[in-house]
């Protein structure tokens, strides 16, 4: 056997090591993502596509970078089971037209009123009913997963930050004015909004468990986080531009 093929042998050795090693860490991101999402996702699917993140994570893994392997394998795993939901996207394009014009609805009331923007004037500036406003809100949480990555900040970017020097979108995230300009939008959400925000990324409350906390059903809470989400989109679109 030549030089190479021993080191390549040695190579996929290690990398077996390492998947058996953390193969638990699959599962248990899969079962904490799941609690989170609709019941449509299984978590046979995304744990076959978190092990596809744990060997990426296992070929690509530089410990020079000063991440530890657990938390770099753990956003590689956590990104491909992304991906693989965003795959599974059936929205039809009205419904992210919509989500977009309804941020956009949001941010106009906000900057000409000064205060935050009530359902029936989003409904109103829209031309629709409230209830149609409200089910709006609700296509788009069912059909795609909303999240902090719908404010610009991705999985990939804070992975590829761990083993690349080169600038990149997670140094936005890093600067002190995204981050000063978050933390301020989340503290002007209103009451409700922003207790969602706090248990749901915070505490990591599942939406059942943040209803039982507010005395309200699971979808009105689905609601609620969606419209903080799309608020939030539109309060920091000035810094995006910005930026």
């Amino acid at each position: 056997m030549n030089g190479l093929a021993m080191y390549t042998n040695l190579q996929d050795s290690c990398e077996d090591e390492i998947v058996k090693k953390h193969a638990s860490l699959v599962k248990r991101v899969a079962y904490h993502l799941i609690s989170r999402l609709p019941a449509s996702v299984q978590p046979d699917d995304l744990i076959q596509a978190g092990m596809i993140g744990l060997l990426e994570a296992a070929k690509n893994y530089d410990p020079n970078q000063g991440a530890s392997f657990e938390t770099y394998a753990g956003i590689r795993i956590r990104g491909s089971m992304l991906d693989e939901i965003r795959k599974g996207d059936w929205a039809p394009r009205s419904v992210h037209r919509n989500t977009r014009r309804v941020a956009e609805v949001i941010r106009e009331i906000e900057n000409n009123e000064g205060r935050d923007a009530r359902d029936n004037e989003v409904a109103s500036k829209l031309e629709v009913t409230v209830e149609k406003y409200h089910q709006m809100l609700k296509d788009a949480t069912g059909c795609k997963i909303l999240s902090y990555e719908d404010l610009g900040v991705t999985e990939d970017a804070i992975a590829d930050s761990l083993t690349n020097n080169d600038p990149g979108p997670q140094d936005d995230l890093l600067k002190d004015s995204f981050q000063k300009s978050l933390a301020k939008a989340i503290s002007t959400l209103p009451e409700r909004e922003r207790l969602v925000m706090a248990l749901y990324y915070d505490e990591e409350f599942n939406l059942r468990e943040i209803g039982e906390v507010l005395g309200v059903s699971e979808s009105r809470v689905s609601q609620i986080h969606s419209k903080a989400l799309v608020r939030l989109k539109a309060r920091l679109r000035d810094w995006r531009e910005e930026d």
